[in-house]
């Protein structure tokens, strides 16, 4: 009997046997067009290989896309692996996203300038050559031993926690990886990439949804490296490097200790950003910026307290206030008010109370009615001696949000889970997905916002960020990674039900698959020991700073 394949943006295909997506594209008559990574059926993401053998709706997936840029990110990676083991017979391991790529590290050692350049020449050759990339469906056992034969044990012990049996594994020139999400169908689809040397590793640099077909530049700076070495010493003093690490640790009941080990770290890295505005006697105005969900409204708080300790008295401005009338706000490529864009704030003003309050003058501060879109006047204040002004929000470190302070009188912080606890060697966690998870688990809680309505919006929040947050984050004075290498364990709690809600019938359900893929290998935790001032609390809730 016969079915139709609906293909969105193209037409729709009648067939009396089954059909695979090279099938499809055969059928559209684009057969190997390799920037076509993957296929949506039916909303699920799937790799090109898989079989239509019912009435279906499909769509094409090419590197101009979220989902389609992720494939082909997990594929360059899953090369690079297989590149290091030709070129030098050695693993190498994926660290952390740094700049439009991604910080690697070998296992034998650092890796010389040599050495980076035969892997980059084996990457080279693996994508010149266009080879098939297969996937094959196994028993959790089955795919256990795979990766125990090919020295991946960090796979293999990831897989012990699984309880999804069987697993889907990927396979080039009989080498395996483990994906909780599809490969391209072939070496050939990631023909844009470059690996530099970036000492004691590598860099593997990637195009960007935002810069599909060219790379981005590369600017790393020494602060940012700094905040990733910081980092790895503390997984290391946990001994959680891998999410098999976390699930051993949970199994052993050593939970409490991760959850107060994580505290302290935030604590201690507040305390010295504090120490440090301190020693510059000059400060008078911090501003703190990161993008959604990082945890800035939490993180100020906790620096207010740590700058009382140091004898200041931090008093908060609330940018919020600073809107202009509503008739005034810029407007979106699409027509909507766009609160984002710097202009939506009255920069004039901001910037004449600012004078006027480190003068020491008082100063009558608006009060933005956001039911009626309009300034009222609020309330009045003055500065004292040791006063110090805290602001926080996404644009805290444009230089136009504050130009009439001299650069002696500012401190700058940029917020924001930096990186976070790996799935396995190979397989990072997205911090972009971290925060993802903080912001749908706070929206539900705090706005009742539907699952579904966060993840069709996050797109526009992370454009958004790109154009209006980190292109500013090297103006920071200092970096706070708002990561805890817990967070992922109790957010599974909160985030899953929530993910499960999503219709089959939205466009957002693929994605909600695809988080739910990532997260059943997370180990869960429960919430009971989080402490009240945890940035963790602001979006699970129970903080002692408020909602």
């Amino acid at each position: 009997m016969g079915f139709y394949v609906d293909v969105v943006g193209w037409r729709r295909i009648s067939s009396e046997i089954p059909l695979s997506g090279p099938d499809v594209l055969r059928e559209l008559g684009i057969e190997g067009r390799r920037e076509v990574v993957a296929w949506r059926v039916n909303r699920y993401l799937r790799s090109l290989d898989w079989i239509i053998d019912e009435d279906a709706t499909v769509e094409l997936v090419d590197a101009s896309s979220f989902e389609g840029m992720e494939v082909y990110r997990r594929t360059l990676s899953f090369l690079l692996v297989l590149a290091c083991r030709q070129a030098l017979g050695c693993q190498i391991s994926i660290r952390h996203s740094i700049s439009n790529a991604y910080y690697c590290e070998l296992s034998c050692g650092p890796a010389s300038a040599d050495q980076v350049a035969r892997i980059r020449q084996a990457l080279r050759d693996l994508v010149d050559q266009n080879i098939p990339i297969r996937r094959s469906v196994v028993s959790l056992d089955k795919a256990r031993r795979i990766f125990e034969a090919q020295g991946n044990d960090d796979k293999a012990r990831l897989l012990q926690w699984a309880v999804q049996d069987p697993v889907e594994l990927y396979s080039c020139q009989g080498r395996f990886g483990f994906y909780y999400a599809p490969l391209a169908p072939s070496s050939g689809a990631v023909p844009l990439f470059d690996l530099i040397s970036y000492a004691p590793g590598m860099v593997l640099r990637f195009p960007t949804i935002h810069s599909p077909f060219s790379l981005p530049d590369f600017q790393a700076t020494p602060r940012l490296v700094d905040v990733f070495r910081e980092y790895g010493e503390w997984l290391d003093i946990l001994d959680v490097g891998t999410m098999a690490s976390l699930h051993e640790q949970v199994a052993e009941d050593k939970t409490v200790d991760i959850i107060m080990v994580s505290e302290a770290f935030h604590a201690r890295r507040l305390a010295l950003v504090s120490e440090e505005i301190v020693r510059r006697k000059s400060v008078r105005l911090v501003c703190m910026a990161g993008p959604s969900a990082s945890g800035k409204t939490t993180a100020s708080r906790r620096l207010r307290v740590q700058l009382q300790l140091s004898g200041l008295h931090p008093v908060a401005l609330s940018l919020d206030e600073y809107f202009v009338d509503r008739e005034r706000t810029p407007r979106d490529e699409e027509g909507q008010y766009d609160f984002e864009d710097i202009n939506a704030l009255d920069l004039e003003l901001l910037n004449s109370h600012l004078q006027r309050l480190l003068a020491g003058d008082e100063v009558q501060l608006p009060r933005f009615d956001f039911l009626l879109g309009k300034r009222t006047p609020g309330r009045k204040l003055r500065l004292r001696p040791k006063d110090i002004l805290i602001i926080e929000g996404i644009h805290g470190l444009n230089d136009r949000l504050t130009e009439a302070v001299p650069e002696d009188l500012k401190y700058g912080i940029f917020v924001s889970p930096l990186t976070g606890v790996s799935l396995d060697r190979h397989t990072r966690t997205s911090t972009t997905d971290n925060r993802f998870l903080r912001r749908m688990v706070r929206d539900h809680r705090t706005r009742g916002k539907s699952p579904e309505n966060t993840i069709l919006q996050w797109p526009s929040v992370t454009r958004g960020a790109f154009k209006h947050i980190f292109p500013f984050q090297d103006r920071a004075d200092a970096l706070f990674n708002t990561v805890l290498v817990y967070e992922l364990s109790v957010l599974r709690g909160y985030a899953e039900p929530l993910l499960r809600t999503v219709p089959e019938s939205s466009l957002a359900f693929g994605e909600a698959q695809r988080l739910l893929s990532m997260l059943r290998f997370v180990p869960v935790i429960p919430a009971d020991n989080v402490p009240n001032t945890s940035i963790l609390r602001e979006f699970i809730g129970g903080s002692c700073f408020g909602d």
